[in-house]
C-alpha cells in the first residue's frame, strides 16, 4: 500500500498548503478494506431509505402536511451529510486515495458542519410541530402554514451558514508549515486546526462556542417543548387518548435519540476519554455521520402508518 500520507506537506511554509492527506482510521489502516463493508452497506441503506422517503412524500398527497415537510428537510440534510463525506471515505478504504485539495477540504468541512447545524434546527422545528399539534390542535393549520414552514427552513439555513462561514476563512489565514496529514477520514474543523503552526486559540474557542450554542440551545427548546407536551398529554381524560396523543411523538423522539446520542457520546469521549485509542474517536465521529441518515427513514417508515403503507406498496411493486 503506497504511503501517501508520508509525502509532501512537511516543508511547506505558505498559508495555503495546496493539499492535505486524509489518514483514514489511525491504527486500523490494515483493516480498511474490511471496515469498508459495513460503511458501504450503511451508506447504501441511507441513500435508498432517504430517496424512498422523499419519493413517497412527494407522490402521496395525504403526506403534504407540516410534519412531513420537516421530514423532507431532514431527509435532504441526511443525504447531503452522507454524500459529502462517504464517497471520499470509501475511496480511502478501497483505493488508498488519501489526497484532498485544500479548497475541497474547506468545502467539505463547510457542508459537513453547516448541514449538521441545520439538522439540529429541523429537529427543533419538528418538536415545535408536535407541540402545536398536541397543545394547540385547533390552530395547527393556521400556525404552521406553508409560508411559515418555508421561513423556518430559510432561518435554519441562514443560521447554519452564518455560523459556519467564518471557519474556512479563519483556516485560510493560518500557516501550515508542518505535516499536512489529517488524522481523520474527512475534513473536520478541529482536525484541520490541529495542523496549523500558529496560535489557534480563537479557532478552538469559536468551534466550542458554536457547538455548545447549537446543541445546548436546541436541546433546551426541544426539552421545553416536550415538557409542555407531556403536561398536555397527562391532562387528557383517558389512557387511550394519552397513548394516542403521545404516539404521534414517537418517531420524532427516536430521531432525536438517533442524532444526539452519538454527538453526546463522541463529545464525552473527546473531552474525558484521554486514554481512549485514537481510532475509537474516529469511529465515533463516523458513526455520527453514518447512523442517523440510515436510521431516520427506517424509524419514520416503521412508526408512521401513512409512510409505512406507501412504502409497502412500493416494495410490492404496486402503483401509487
Amino acid at each position: 500500500m503506497p504511503q501517501q500520507n508520508n509525502l509532501p506537506g512537511s516543508n511547506s511554509t505558505g498559508i495555503d498548503p495546496s493539499v492535505f492527506f486524509l489518514r483514514g482510521i489511525p491504527g486500523l489502516e490494515a483493516l480498511h478494506l474490511w471496515i469498508s463493508i459495513p460503511f458501504c452497506s450503511v451508506f447504501s441503506v441511507a441513500l435508498l431509505g432517504n430517496c424512498t422517503l422523499l419519493y413517497v412524500i412527494k407522490t402521496e398527497p395525504s403526506l403534504h402536511k407540516p410534519m412531513f415537510y420537516f421530514l423532507t428537510m431532514l431527509a435532504v440534510i441526511d443525504l447531503v451529510l452522507s454524500t459529502t463525506t462517504m464517497p471520499k471515505i470509501l475511496s480511502i478504504f478501497w483505493f488508498n486515495s488519501r489526497e484532498i485539495s485544500f479548497n475541497a477540504c474547506l468545502v467539505q468541512m463547510f457542508f459537513l458542519h453547516s448541514f449538521s447545524i441545520m439538522q439540529s434546527a429541523v429537529l427543533l422545528a419538528m418538536a415545535f410541530d408536535r407541540y402545536v399539534a398536541i397543545c394547540n390542535p385547533l390552530r395547527y393549520t393556521t400556525i404552521l402554514t406553508n409560508s411559515v414552514i418555508a421561513k423556518i427552513g430559510l432561518v435554519a439555513l441562514a443560521r447554519a451558514v452564518l455560523l459556519v462561514i467564518p471557519l474556512p476563512f479563519l483556516l485560510r489565514k493560518l500557516p501550515y508549515c508542518g505535516s499536512h496529514v489529517i488524522s481523520h477520514c474527512y475534513c473536520e474543523h478541529m482536525a484541520v486546526v490541529n495542523l496549523a503552526c500558529a496560535n489557534t486559540r480563537f479557532n478552538n474557542l469559536y468551534g466550542i462556542i458554536v457547538a455548545l450554542f447549537i446543541v445546548g440551545l436546541d436541546l433546551m427548546f426541544i426539552s421545553l417543548s416536550y415538557v409542555k407536551i407531556l403536561r398536555a398529554v397527562l391532562s387528557l381524560a383517558s389512557k387511550k387518548e394519552q397513548l394516542k396523543a403521545f404516539s404521534t411523538c414517537g418517531s420524532h423522539l427516536c430521531a432525536i435519540l438517533v442524532v444526539y446520542t452519538p454527538v453526546v457520546l463522541s463529545s464525552i469521549i473527546h473531552r474525558f476519554g484521554h486514554q481512549v485509542a485514537p481510532h475509537v474517536h474516529i469511529l465515533m465521529a463516523n458513526f455520527y455521520l453514518l447512523f442517523p441518515p440510515m436510521m431516520n427513514p427506517i424509524v419514520y417508515s416503521v412508526k408512521t402508518k401513512q409512510i409505512r403503507a406507501r412504502v409497502l406498496l412500493l416494495v410490492r411493486g404496486k402503483s401509487f
